[in-house]
């Protein structure tokens, strides 16, 4: 009878580190076919807002406002909160969604509950872990209600939101509804809706909750007021910064940049090595200064 052999003890550990070579290599190969197909998907997501936001545009005469919001008479918002990303609902094919929210009454009103907490993929970046909902509270530590997820805000200007939702330089302003014709600085050179990542502060496509705080996640001593569940803004804060903490600035996951949807529907990529000058100018829809598509 002929004797089989075995594998030694070496020839195994030879066979181990090879597979484990193997693996070390196609991993890497692997998370970066993720990132990408996340960063497309991001980017696909942001164009067809941009078509939603033309088809608006056209059926209203005029882009959606920031949100819209009654105000009391110290200034601060009274409701109902509703965002640019609910004016774009028939616009997305969610007329159904649309048909059953009260836009008469407040995004916490328990009437609404259903629509809140409807997750839409569209708003979503698929580079971002965030949960599906999470809750707004107020200054005093209460849950004011509980809001689906989305990483798109509306770009409100170089001011910072808490403070300038109304007044700011950007497109989408609080209750303002912009013609193209109001962009002079071209649609082109203009910054319409970007990502906010969960690691920098949570974000909402309903709108800003009457009453509700944004905190930063960064650091639980910044907080912004509600606008900043919709809107964000430029300013000094570069995109995709580590150091920056403000909860109303632009942020993702992605290694590339932040996604940012132009006033023309075109999709860009931004980070942080943008001249300052440049990121404050795209922000703003009126300001006159001269750039061109090299200089981002």
């Amino acid at each position: 009878m002929r004797r089989r052999n075995a594998f030694t003890l070496i020839e195994l550990l030879v066979v181990i580190a090879i597979i484990g070579v193997l693996i070390g290599l196609i991993l890497p190969a692997v998370q970066q076919v993720r990132a990408a197909a996340a960063r497309i998907q991001c980017k696909n997501n942001l164009h067809q807002i941009g078509i939603a936001l033309q088809s608006y545009h056209d059926r209203k005469n005029g882009f959606p406002p920031g949100y819209f919001s009654n105000t009391a008479a110290d200034g601060s918002d009274s409701g109902p909160g509703w965002g640019w990303g609910f004016y774009l609902l028939s616009d997305l094919d969610q007329d159904v969604l649309q048909g059953q929210t009260n836009a008469n009454l407040d995004i916490a009103n328990p009437a609404n509950a259903d629509s809140r907490l409807t997750t839409l993929k569209i708003f979503q970046c698929p580079a971002d872990p965030a949960p599906p909902t999470f809750t707004v509270f107020d200054v005093n530590g209460q849950p004011v209600c509980d809001v689906a997820y989305g990483n798109y805000i509306a770009c409100n200007g170089n001011g910072g939101v808490s403070d300038h939702a109304a007044d700011n330089d950007g497109a989408f302003l609080r209750n303002q509804r912009f013609k193209t014709t109001a962009i002079t600085d071209g649609l082109s050179h203009t910054l319409f809706i970007g990502e906010r990542a969960s690691s920098m502060s949570y974000t909402t496509w309903t709108g800003a909750v009457t009453g509700g705080i944004v905190p930063s996640r960064r650091d639980p001593t910044a907080v912004e007021a509600a606008a900043a569940l919709v809107l964000g803004h430029a300013g000094p804060h570069l995109p995709n910064n580590p150091l920056v903490t403000d909860a109303d600035a632009f942020s993702s996951n992605h290694l590339q940049g932040v996604n940012f949807l132009f006033g023309d529907g075109s999709v860009h990529s931004i980070d942080s090595l943008i001249a300052t000058q440049v990121y404050d100018a795209l922000a703003s829809r009126a300001g006159g200064e001269r750039i061109n598509e090299n200089d981002y």
